[in-house]
């Protein structure tokens, strides 16, 4: 007989659509009639809808469509408006901020990185009434507002490394370039001019939470299928009325690892170390530049590395002596 056990389950329930829970007066009503998919309902749910926006998430997906248009047909415009090179060049494809010339000038000729502010706006607008959305559903549902403040810390450094440090280093060109390998490329530059990211401490700090929030929520989700033929999907009523399920995974982690989180505290463990990564991360951006030049160098200061002899004579940085260096 197929058994409802786990994420890869063989049976799918597909009763009467559920409706969710009554909404307040005054609100939005939930959109679209719902339906239900075989490839969800392998990894979950298999209803689909009704989706709820309301004037926040109308305004997001409205603002977001904005900056995804600038930004592609910028990149579009780049290789001539060719769709073959588009598709094919798409990964190096890039939206540059304004040179250095232009410091923090509200709008530069659109050429010139004027594009890349006003993309930047609407994507950010986008973002923000996303988190809004967001939160002002968590709280007409009853819900704790968790999700939302996660989110608002990956906008923490989102802004750091799009507005917060451009501003206190007085450039738009300190900021990251629309693009996928030419962020990345961002990514590695700005490693090496400010001496290795590797010493930068909440660098460190930040790959520690991403690894740990990882293997937590790698070990967890495991546990849980492993005990769910126990009812270990059930969470809450094993929170509060303890059962075979988490009797069997905490018996299970002290015997391997020394000792165990609750079915409870393990949420918060995950919960905090996947928040604090880009917390850490941001902060570490926004050291850089503004309070620490060069990481290595503040690394030996501090007895963290090494000082290396020097092998090569000293090159100057020719970023020092240009507008973005000054």
């Amino acid at each position: 007989m197929p058994e409802y056990q786990n994420i890869f389950t063989r049976v799918q329930i597909e009763g009467p659509p559920e409706e969710g829970v009554p909404l307040g007066r005054g609100t939005w009503i939930r959109q679209g009639k719902p339906f239900f998919s075989y490839w969800l309902g392998v990894i979950g749910n298999a209803q689909l809808g009704p989706i709820y926006l309301g004037w926040t998430g109308v305004a997001s997906i409205i603002c977001g469509i904005v900056a995804i248009e600038i930004i592609g047909l910028n990149m579009w415009a780049s290789v001539n408006w060719d769709p073959v090179q588009f598709i094919r060049q798409l990964p190096w494809l890039a939206l540059e901020p304004p040179g250095p010339e232009y410091g923090l000038k509200v709008l530069p000729p659109l050429r010139e990185g004027g594009w890349w502010l006003i993309a930047g706006f609407f994507l950010t607008a986008s973002i923000l009434l996303w988190w809004l959305r967001m939160y002002r559903r968590a709280r007409a549902l009853g819900m704790g507002t968790h999700v939302a403040w996660a989110f608002a810390a990956a906008i923490w450094l989102y802004l750091v490394l799009g507005f917060i440090r451009p501003v206190l280093m007085g450039s738009w060109s300190e900021a990251v370039p629309f693009g996928i390998f030419p962020h990345l490329d961002w990514t590695a530059a700005f490693s090496i001019r400010y001496g290795n990211l590797f010493y930068n401490p909440f660098h460190c700090l930040s790959i520690a939470f991403l690894y740990g929030a990882t293997l937590l929520f790698a070990m967890h989700g495991a546990t849980i299928l492993a005990v769910s033929r126990f009812g270990g999907d059930r969470e809450l009523e094993q929170i509060y009325d303890r059962g075979t399920a988490s009797e069997r995974a905490a018996l299970f982690w002290r015997w391997t690892m020394g000792f165990n989180a609750t079915m409870e505290s393990i949420h918060r463990w995950a919960w905090w170390f996947a928040v604090l990564c880009p917390l850490t991360g941001g902060i570490g951006i926004l050291l850089t530049g503004t309070v620490v030049d060069n990481w290595y160098l503040w690394a030996v200061e501090h007895h963290v590395a090494p000082s290396y002899p020097e092998v090569f004579p000293p090159v100057s940085d020719p970023a020092a002596s240009s507008g973005a260096g000054q």
